[in-house]
């Protein structure tokens, strides 16, 4: 007797609990365990494929892979706390600032910067709301330009390497971090062109939307200026240079880069003078909080996964969504659709370990490459962190704006640039090579 239908009831009641509003990672493990009991009450469940999972999670502890995750944490944390972060922004706004649309321009730049060097999003949309929504709310900027552009560019660390994303990704789907990391650049810096780019053109278009600072507002030119742009922007591009350089030319695995990082990040406070005991006790602290959290949900997703797959989950999904109408491209619409939708709801972390699983094999047997498979997943995932009416950076960004900016004010604002990052997804998706690309030429012997 065949008992997928008890499978497919299973990830039914998994999202039950989760809309009940219990924490992922018990919903992953209570589903697992209700499941797996009235599996075994039937006859569709061997109790003995319990026994594997010591081993798996012992591979997970194994993994080094898995280590990039707290070293990117407490890089990121270190610059956001240590106000290295916000002298950036502050600095790079006033290079910008003669130019019509110039604060604009330089919270994408910012952002993309604090994206390769934080991978934090809710930290890098904070900062950027607290320190230049004010300026430019101040000196005349539409409020929804201002906020769209805001929680645009703050989001770009969820695929901008090094990005937690791609890390947790990578664990899922069995591809090379490093690999990911060089795939999802070409795209990010895309998108980063196209969220300048926009901003320019509607500033050009539409003086009004996004005027020039005047010229009092420019506290520093000249010399001080420059001598400040050295001084604030130099330092974290050589940080960028060394993490991600390190890897794209192997001379370093995302684990050791992300260490070198780490360390990096704490001399960088240091040189400010900013480095002290506390900063270091925070950054510890909100490291531990966040790695905690998702090594839970990956143990308790597997439990999750071991019991559906016992049930004949993981074969019933991938004979569905392998002969899905339209095939290759019906697979891309189907997966693209419902990890959009899930990412208005839920974090990467938790979406990855519940959607992931279940799309890499069908993937596989379509013959997709893995590689370009995650970036796109990644993209997709961040598309639906800005997505009215509950994308998680314009309640990032809300919580930080004055008064004066309405909600509807900020999901109208994020529109343009959530289809600016649609774009960059059917561009990736038209052509392979804008992933694909950089994998190659940076693999050993690449070209």
């Amino acid at each position: 007797m065949s008992f997928e239908w008890l499978a497919l009831l299973m990830f039914v009641g998994f999202f039950g609990i989760l809309m009940l509003g219990y924490p992922v990672a018990f919903s992953f493990a209570g589903t697992a365990f209700i499941f797996g009991i009235l599996g075994l009450a039937l006859g569709a469940f061997d109790a003995n494929l319990l026994r594997l999972l010591p081993n798996r999670w012992f591979g997970t502890m194994s993994d080094i892979t898995l280590l990039a995750i707290p070293f990117f944490i407490y890089l990121g944390t270190v610059l956001e706390r240590s106000g290295i972060a916000e002298e950036l922004l502050e600095t790079v706004g006033m290079l910008f600032g003669p130019l019509r649309g110039g604060i604009a321009l330089a919270v994408v730049l910012v952002g993309t910067l604090l994206a390769a060097t934080t991978g934090v999003v809710a930290a890098t949309v904070i900062a950027m709301g607290l320190i230049s929504l004010p300026v430019m709310l101040r000196y005349g900027y539409n409020k929804e330009l201002a906020t769209g552009v805001i929680a645009a560019s703050g989001t770009m660390a969820q695929l901008i390497p090094p990005s937690l994303v791609l890390v947790v990704v990578s664990d899922q789907i069995g591809v090379s971090v490093g690999d990911l990391f060089a795939g999802a650049l070409i795209p990010g810096l895309l998108m980063a062109a196209m969220f300048a780019g926009y901003c320019l053109v509607l500033a050009w278009l539409n003086p009004r939307m996004a005027p020039a600072l005047p010229p009092e507002a420019r506290s520093l030119r000249g010399r001080a200026l420059a001598a400040k742009t050295v001084r604030a922007v130099v330092p974290p591009l050589a940080l960028i240079f060394v993490v991600l350089g390190s890897i794209f030319f192997g001379l370093a695995t995302p684990t050791e880069a992300g260490a070198v990082g780490a360390v990096g990040a704490m001399v960088l406070a240091g040189l400010n003078r900013r480095f002290n005991l506390k900063l270091v006790r925070d950054a510890a602290e909100s490291t531990v909080r966040t790695t905690a959290l998702v090594i839970l949900i990956l143990f308790c997703s597997t439990i999750f996964s071991l019991v559906f797959d016992g049930l004949g989950g993981t074969e019933f999904m991938r004979g569905i969504l392998t002969n899905l109408p339209g095939g290759y491209i019906g697979f891309l619409i189907v997966c693209n659709i419902v990890v959009f939708l899930l990412g208005i709801f839920l974090e990467f972390i938790e979406i990855t370990f519940i959607i992931m699983p279940v799309l890499t094999p069908a993937a596989l047997a379509l013959g997709i490459d893995l590689t370009w498979f995650g970036v796109l997943m990644a993209i997709n995932l961040q598309t639906a962190f800005i997505s009215p009416p509950v994308g998680f950076s314009l309640f990032y960004l809300q919580s930080v704006v004055p008064k004066e900016v309405r909600t509807i004010e900020i999901h109208r604002g994020a529109i343009p640039f959530m289809l600016l990052q649609l774009l960059v997804l059917i561009i990736v998706i038209i052509f392979p090579d804008t992933v694909l690309w950089l994998v190659r030429a940076s693999s050993p012997g690449g070209g």
